[in-house]
Formats: structure tokens, C-alpha cells, sequence
């Protein structure tokens, strides 16, 4: 089937979609985990495909090792799978949700109204476990979607594609509502058809997102890189700081939430910084240090292109600054406006400094890998928007949604209000949508 015709037929089906029921999207997606579950020992021989083939790839040196990390699906990481498409389910509804009603006159009442997006086109790299997040979302916000999965995961994702397809589609979703496209050449195609396609998520390289932006005219959420950093102040505990920065290393090191730069205060320094060496170094954790840093620690020197690199590998490059406000302008000089975190026992430090960093995500004695929609509490995530229209941050089921107005009047005529002959109340009700729907159809 053409592209073309895949995408039509995702657009047929987001125009029902709009308007399934929330017991039959919570219903299929809780049909298609347990799918999931059940038939866990075929996606990981599918998986297993992949695995060798990337294997190659890595001994040719055309993937790098993170890249292979990002593909590997365990028994785990399918229950997990499985329990965020689970926790999508039992979210509220993101749809027919009144953001603002106003009475603009006796019986001319204005509500508007939370609904789909329509369709949605999402291209990813690596990573298969981010097709059933990405799929979850849509069902769950009314939204068709069109997958397109990078071709070193090209087994995996069909198989988890089409145990959600007939799953769902056996629990009542309109046919087509999911489409799958496996070709590069076809990512060409899908980026012409802005006449069906509302929005598109890609997720993956800089390089890669950048042609995606370049080369279309549907809009397009997301972010390029993420160049995180930790700022250890001058009052921060010496032992929830090794842990934080560990942890925002170390413990999934090939993702965009991951630590690249530690930015450590003057004044905590020399006390910190071998207390931190040692931890990383014993996890192997290559350190690229300033000046100042490497006549502390052992560290290899730190070019100027460090500070703006992702590495996305056990590789972390240390700086020391002077001041707080000096850590907040390397950030925002450097950063990617992805997520950035203090660690200090200082209130007033750390409330300047989450209010003065210019990112999507800014903590306060966290790790970075929080920022995510699972552990925000969104269920899932389609992705992470570092941009300031529509949606900020990890983009989970309010990201899909966009809202339509709904007047429900008596008759009324404009010339009326313009002539004079009756005047606006605008009055803001706190009615909502879904009590008059109810009202009306009686259900």
C-alpha cells in the first residue's frame, strides 16, 4: 500500500476517532498490553533479529554502541511497555474537557472544548519501545497515527505495530487508525502530505530532526539535542550531589535526559570534585574537565566544543564556575532548553535558579532522567519539545489535544449587538461541555 493511500486511511479514521467513546480507547489499549505481555516471546526473537543484525554494525563501526543499547528489549522493558500503556489508560480523558466557557448573552452560551489533533505522523530512530508509547498517546487523545521506525528495529516495531493494530482494532477503534511505513524513501513522501497530516513528532539525531524541519510544511514538535546539565552550588550536601550526578550519568547514559556537563561552584570544588571522580571513574565515566577542574581531578582537557556536544555515552564534561549566576549563563548559552537541574541547600539559590534557566525541565536536588512523561505522571510521551508554542517539555496526552469552540445560541443575529438593539454580557460560567453534551443526549 502507498503512503499516500496508508495516510488517507489514517485520516478517514482519526474523523471517527474524534469521537470514540473513552471506554472503548481505555478498553483497547488495556486489550493490547495484555497482547503484549502474551506474545513477549515473539517480539523478543524479533528483537533478537535486530540485535544481530546491529551487532554487525557495530563491529563495522556504522553504529555506535549507545545506538545498539537503545535497541535491546528484555522481558522487563516489555512489562514495562505494558504497564505504561496501562497507565495511559487509566488517565482522565483528554478529550471534551471545557477550558473556558463564557455566556456572551441569555442563550447564547460559548464553550471551548478540548479535541484531537487528527493526525499524527511520528518518525523515530532506534529505540522500539517508543511505538507503543507513541501509539498509546494517540488512542488515547483520538488521534490516527502514521509510525515510521528507524530500519535497525525494522522487525521489532512491526511486530509490536501489528499486535496493536489487530488488538485494538478487535476492541472497537476504527480501521486504519494506525499505519505503518517502513522505507526511507517513504519519510520523503509522508513529509509532502501536510494536507492530511496535522502534526509530525520526530525523535532522534539533530542531524536528523533538522531535515525533518527543513524539509516540510507540517508542523513539527520536538526537540534536537539534549544538553543537560547539573550545577552543584556552593551549599550543596557534598553526598545527594555525587548521587544526583551518578544517576543522571550513569544509570541510562544513551538518552536525550542524561547529564553532559556538571558545572561545579569554586567554593565546593575542591572537596567535591574528587568525591565525584572517584564514583565515576569506577563506572567508567570519561571526564573532560577546564583547567580548573583537571588541576583538581584527573581528567583529559576540555575543548570548546565540549561544552555544546551530546555525547550520549559515558563521557561528562566538568567545568568550574564562580557563581550561581555564572552557572545560570552557561546554561543558557550552551543548553539545548531540554533539562537542567541545581543541587544546593540553599532555597533562594535554587529558586532563581529554576526561574532564571531557560529550559523545558528545571529541578532542584533531582536526577535529569526524571524528565519524562511516565515519570511525570503523563502515562507515556510522544516525545520532549524544547519549543514555546503549543507544548513544553515531555509531551503526553494534553500535547495531542487542541481545542475547538462551541456556540450554542437562540436565534441570535450579530446586527443586533452591532446596531445596538442588545449588548454582551460576557459572562464567564463555570459550565462545562460535557454536562450540556450529557444533558442533551442523555448519556
Amino acid at each position: 500500500m502507498s503512503v499516500l493511500k496508508k495516510v488517507k486511511e489514517a485520516r478517514q479514521a482519526a474523523l471517527k476517532m474524534a469521537n470514540l467513546p473513552l471506554e472503548v480507547r481505555n478498553g483497547a489499549l488495556e486489550k493490547a498490553a495484555r497482547e503484549i505481555e502474551n506474545q513477549k516471546d515473539a517480539i523478543l526473537e524479533a528483537n533478537r533479529s535486530d540485535l544481530r543484525r546491529a551487532e554487525r554494525l557495530v563491529k563495522l563501526g556504522k553504529m555506535t554502541k549507545a545506538l545498539y543499547n537503545r535497541l535491546v528489549l528484555t522481558e522487563k522493558k516489555i512489562r514495562s511497555i505494558a504497564e505504561s500503556m496501562r497507565s495511559v489508560a487509566s488517565l482522565p480523558d483528554p478529550l471534551n474537557r471545557t477550558v473556558y466557557s463564557c455566556r456572551l448573552d441569555e442563550g447564547l452560551d460559548l464553550y471551548k472544548v478540548t479535541c484531537p489533533i487528527g493526525v499524527i505522523g511520528a518518525i523515530f530512530e532506534a529505540r522500539p519501545d517508543v511505538l507503543p508509547q507513541i501509539s498509546s498517546l494517540c488512542l488515547k487523545s483520538g488521534n490516527a497515527v502514521v509510525l515510521k521506525g528507524g530500519r535497525e528495529a525494522v522487525n521489532s516495531n512491526r511486530i509490536l505495530y501489528e499486535i496493536i493494530r489487530e488488538s485494538t482494532e478487535a476492541a472497537g477503534v476504527p480501521r486504519g487508525w494506525i499505519q505503518l511505513i517502513e522505507a526511507r524513501r517513504e519519510v520523503r513522501e509522508m513529509l509532502k502530505l501536510d494536507e492530511y497530516i496535522d502534526l509530525l513528532v520526530p525523535r532522534g539525531s539533530k542531524q536528523f530532526i533538522t531535515y525533518i524541519q527543513q524539509n516540510t510544511r507540517i508542523p513539527v514538535l520536538g526537540h534536537a539535542e539534549g544538553i543537560c546539565h547539573i550545577y552543584v552550588d556552593s551549599e550543596a550536601d557534598l553526598e545527594k550531589a555525587v548521587n544526583i550526578c551518578f544517576d543522571a550519568k550513569v544509570q541510562y547514559p544513551a538518552v536525550c535526559n542524561a547529564v553532559e556537563k556538571i558545572l561545579v561552584h569554586s567554593g565546593i570544588a575542591p572537596r567535591f570534585l574528587p568525591l565525584l571522580a572517584q564514583k565515576l571513574q569506577e563506572a567508567g565515566v570519561e571526564i573532560r574537565g577546564c583547567p580548573r577542574t583537571r588541576r583538581i581531578i584527573e581528567a583529559k582537557a576540555a575543548k570548546a566544543s565540549d561544552w555544546k556536544a551530546e555525547y550520549l555515552d559515558l563521557i561528562v564534561a566538568v567545568k568550574i564556575v564562580d557563581s550561581l549566576e555564572e552557572a545560570i549563563d552557561h546554561i543558557n548559552t550552551y543548553g539545548s532548553k531540554h533539562t537542567d537541574a541545581i543541587v544546593t541547600e540553599n532555597a533562594r539559590n535554587a529558586i532563581l535558579f529554576l526561574e532564571r534557566v531557560d529550559s523545558s525541565s528545571v529541578m532542584w536536588n533531582a536526577s535529569t532522567r526524571f524528565s519524562d512523561g511516565y515519570r511525570y505522571g503523563l502515562g507515556a510521551e510522544v516525545g520532549i519539545s524544547t519549543g514555546k508554542v503549543h507544548a513544553r517539555g515531555p509531551v503526553g496526552l494534553e500535547g495531542l489535544t487542541t481545542t475547538k469552540f462551541y456556540l450554542v445560541g437562540k436565534g441570535q443575529v450579530v446586527s443586533d449587538y452591532i446596531e445596538g438593539r442588545k449588548k454582551f454580557k460576557h459572562e464567564r460560567l463555570k459550565a462545562e461541555w460535557r454536562d450540556f453534551r450529557r444533558e442533551v443526549l442523555g448519556s
